[in-house]
């Protein structure tokens, strides 16, 4: 058994894009010679996420030995980044990102990205190739989803419903225990005795902000939502996609899809893609911490001797 790697945890940090605030932790191991590629982490957009969703990734990666360095950013918008009322898209993000690695990190990482985020990941690969080694799809979205345009003016509609007064009771409906809980056991895991205590408790703690609304809102307004195979298709770094064997999707385009046809859709849109399935739905890094750990650490280790 590999010993637990002991780590030098950074207080959060902060620095300046466009003139907002925003936050990060970064993570490294004491005294190592050998660490590797470091890992940018790009976490979900929901209710009360945050950068908060990768500690239990970050705690089982350091226990199971492995010394990569990890860059674990809140979004803007996010946890303890500046939240400012406007709509955001994946274009918004990534530029945020993409000053981040060029100011902060100055080295090639290995980008980590949850779900339906990857869009803010493929616009990042296109400003920036040159410091991604790598990427590691956890869980994304349904393929006729990624590869659908949505109405612009859709869009506009849903984000003016959202930023209304009757989005804003909603939002306080949204935050709650119970809505948390439910949604939880329908739409993101695979057993609903995975939807434990650390999981809510940190989604109402990251929900008390109420101005963390706007970043959820453009989130479901669905801005992130157009074709983007294309761009895939033109990304020539090594990509792993790691699927949940019960994985599913919230939008309808993608409920008749199985996790089988999605793997196959990716790895043949992507030049140099791999893929493999673990227990769980759709939030692998936090419903199955172990095993997704054991699935990636290959994948990232091969990157950095240039295998």
């Amino acid at each position: 058994m590999a010993n637990t790697v002991k780590i030098t945890i950074s207080p959060t940090q902060f620095y300046t894009w466009q003139n907002y605030r925003c936050a990060y932790e970064v993570y490294q191991p004491a005294n190592s010679t050998n660490e590797g590629l470091p890992l940018l982490l790009i976490h979900p957009i929901g209710v009360g996420l945050s950068r908060q969703f990768w500690q239990r990734f970050r705690s089982q990666w350091y226990r199971k030995g492995d010394q990569n360095s990890i860059y674990n950013p809140d979004l803007l918008g996010c946890g303890e980044s500046d939240m400012p009322h406007v709509a955001y898209n994946p274009q918004d993000w990534a530029e945020q990102l993409d000053y981040f690695l060029q100011t902060v990190v100055k080295k090639s990482v290995v980008i980590v990205v949850q779900g339906a985020l990857l869009p803010v990941a493929i616009e990042l690969v296109q400003r920036q190739s040159n410091l991604i080694a790598g990427m590691i799809l956890a869980g994304p979205p349904a393929w006729p989803v990624i590869t659908k345009n949505s109405s612009a003016l859709q869009q506009k509609i849903a984000w003016n419903l959202f930023n209304s007064p009757l989005g804003n009771a909603f939002y306080r409906y949204a935050r709650t225990k119970k809505f948390l809980r439910s949604f939880s056991i329908r739409q993101l895991f695979g057993s609903e005795n995975a939807v434990d205590k650390e999981w809510l408790d940190m989604l109402v703690a990251g929900a008390e902000n109420p101005e963390s609304r706007h970043a959820v809102f453009s989130f479901l307004a669905g801005f992130w939502r157009q074709d983007y195979s294309g761009y895939l298709a033109c990304i020539n770094q090594p990509i792993l996609v790691v699927l949940g064997e019960a994985a599913s999707s919230i939008s309808k385009e993608g409920k008749q899809e199985t996790p089988d046809e999605r793997m196959a859709d990716y790895l043949g849109c992507l030049p140099q893609g791999s893929g493999i399935k673990l227990p769980g739905r759709n939030v692998l890094p936090y419903e199955s911490t172990v095993q997704f750990v054991e699935a990636i650490a290959p994948f990232i280790a091969g990157l950095k001797t240039g295998a």
